[in-house]
């Protein structure tokens, strides 16, 4: 593990984050360290793939109270870095029952930066029409659907058919390719916990960015959800950094790199 305050306690300074924007078309990047570790990563050649998901929690892993209630574990510093993130993407992916749950908005606010295509998993049309994400603003919205379902039509909005898996549910890597077609490359799995955890156990993630809180709430859902195992020696041990974010810290994990062992 390697740690870092970083040359801010809240992020980069307005100048650098306007150096990685710059990086994101031009593929060169002029920030230094601590910095330039956490977002080099998210920079690959144009088109090239990526997926990075998003968890923000409290410091014994939980992302919201029992009754749903999670606005806002994290602080403003980190509740920023989601929207850096959000601006360095092609498109913000979600499930639908965080849509129906949450109706966020998924655009970028608390920073300087475009907004990216939104997109909800949606496997059995259930996405009401007045959900935030749909409003016509300019930014393309798309639905990814199980193969052969005829949701409500929404106007603007694009159908992404996907050929489900025996289950019935929809495979990472499908989406993934699904959306790729569709010229959406570099993907931002922002939630929830049980979409952000499939990704994680399809192996679709390229990195893995969890800020957690100061805060212990003691009992709700949890972050990852994965199927369980017997021995620790199964457990998953991730290469990482460790960036602060105001109170808050940000772990920056690389799953692809994750090796087996206790």
């Amino acid at each position: 593990m390697n740690e870092s305050s970083g040359d801010s306690a809240s992020g980069p300074s307005a100048h650098d984050w306007q150096r990685v924007l710059e990086a994101r078309r031009t593929g060169v990047l002029t920030i230094g360290e601590p910095w330039r570790s956490v977002f080099a990563p998210l920079l690959p050649p144009s088109g090239a793939p990526l997926v990075i998901a998003q968890l923000g929690q409290s410091l014994d892993g939980r992302i919201a109270t029992p009754t749903g209630h999670s606005h806002y574990v994290n602080a403003p510093p980190a509740i920023a870095h989601l929207h850096r993130l959000r601006a360095l993407v092609d498109a913000v992916v979600i499930g639908v029952g965080t849509a129906c749950a949450d109706d966020p908005a998924l655009t970028v606010r608390h920073v300087a930066g475009r907004s990216p295509a939104r997109v909800v998993i949606d496997p059995g049309g259930r996405l009401p029409p007045t959900a935030a994400l749909l409003r016509p603003d300019g930014c393309r919205r798309l639905r990814v659907t199980r193969t052969g379902t005829a949701p409500l039509a929404v106007a603007g909005l694009e159908d992404v058919p996907v050929a489900p898996e025996p289950d019935g549910g929809l495979a990472p890597d499908r989406i993934v390719d699904a959306l790729a077609q569709r010229g959406l490359a570099r993907l931002l799995i922002e939630g929830g916990a049980l979409t952000v955890s499939r990704f994680l156990q399809a192996g679709c993630l390229h990195r893995l960015h969890v800020t957690v809180a100061p805060l212990i709430i003691g009992s709700g859902p949890t972050g990852l959800v994965l199927p369980p195992i017997e021995r620790l020696e199964q457990a998953i041990r991730v290469p990482l950094r460790c960036h602060r974010l105001g109170d808050d810290m940000l772990w920056d994990v690389e799953p692809g790199a994750a090796h087996p062992g206790g």
